[in-house]
């Protein structure tokens, strides 16, 4: 049984998408026609032994939100449910505040992935990719190539070419480091909740040092990306598959133009009933699924 998270930030997230994102919430801003998130589900419904997909985040429940996850569910014929936060708990935190509620019904795998981002979301080539390599104590992050400027912005990987572990993980580092970049989507094993484990003991430890020279920390804010994935590069733990399809973030309005393009180029062999059609009289727009519930 596979599971599947999908991680929406929350409100005070997505600035950049102001002030569009004060009438939508990021994670349902439309991309190709559909809310953003769609395109993920969509993806992740597609594989056969997905049983749940889980959102994690930090908005408020509203009407909107409650609406896409009506229609959604609905339309892919799986269960899907809304987690929310108490405060940002990061990447890491996140999931593992909500570990009981993944791991309910003993699941082997699942996914991870951030809302912004856009994919053409190789799922069952990771799913492949993690058996080839037998180890069910091993993770695997989703890479691409970007250029030395471009990859910057980027968690980046050094890999062993041979076996495609991951070597060394540096989150946007002030150098070059690889061409190698993180695409924010994971494949993860249940034994990943101790290494997140780990680290949130050392936080609840460094807490209490700091309350007694008047410091505070959350003990529970976990970035996946430099608190677990710099520990267990080169320990023989984490592998990277590349992709050679189409990926991109989604940072900003302008950035979701360009993940639209990417999406549509695909339509015409994924969805053609999305695009618009010439008629007599003119176009016509058979662009139906923005859930229709919006």
């Amino acid at each position: 049984m596979l599971k599947a998270v999908i991680l929406i930030g929350g409100p005070q997230k997505g600035t950049r998408f102001r002030p569009l994102s004060f009438e939508v919430p990021k994670p349902l801003f439309p991309v190709a026609g559909v809310p953003m998130l769609q395109h993920h589900i969509e993806a992740c419904s597609k594989l056969p032994n997905m049983k749940e997909i889980l959102l994690i985040g930090f908005y408020q429940p509203n009407e909107e939100i409650n609406r896409f996850l009506s229609c959604a569910q609905q339309d892919f014929k799986i269960s899907i449910r809304y987690l929310q936060e108490y405060a940002a708990l990061g990447t890491g935190g996140g999931i593992y505040h909500f570990r009981d509620q993944i791991l309910s019904g003993s699941p082997e795998a699942f996914f991870v992935m951030n809302a912004d981002v856009c994919s053409e979301f190789p799922l069952p080539e990771m799913l492949d990719f993690q058996k080839e390599h037998g180890d069910a104590y091993s993770f695997v992050i989703l890479g691409t190539t970007a250029n030395r400027k471009q990859s910057l912005n980027y968690g980046c990987i050094v890999e062993n070419e041979q076996t495609d572990e991951v070597l060394h993980y540096v989150e946007k580092p002030s150098t070059f480091v690889s061409d190698i970049i993180n695409c924010g989507i994971y494949l993860f094993t249940p034994e990943i909740f101790q290494h997140i484990g780990t680290v949130f003991q050392k936080n609840q430890q460094d807490m209490l040092l700091e309350e007694q020279s008047n410091g505070w920390h959350r003990a529970e804010v976990i970035r996946l990306e430099q608190d677990i994935f710099t520990a267990l590069a080169g320990q023989g733990k984490l592998y990277v598959y590349k992709t050679d399809r189409f990926w991109s973030q989604i940072k900003s309005a302008g950035s979701a133009i360009y993940a639209s393009r990417l999406y549509l180029n695909q339509y015409h062999t994924t969805h053609p009933e999305r695009l618009a059609t010439n008629r007599e009289g003119g176009i016509s727009f058979s662009l139906v699924h923005f859930l229709v519930c919006f």
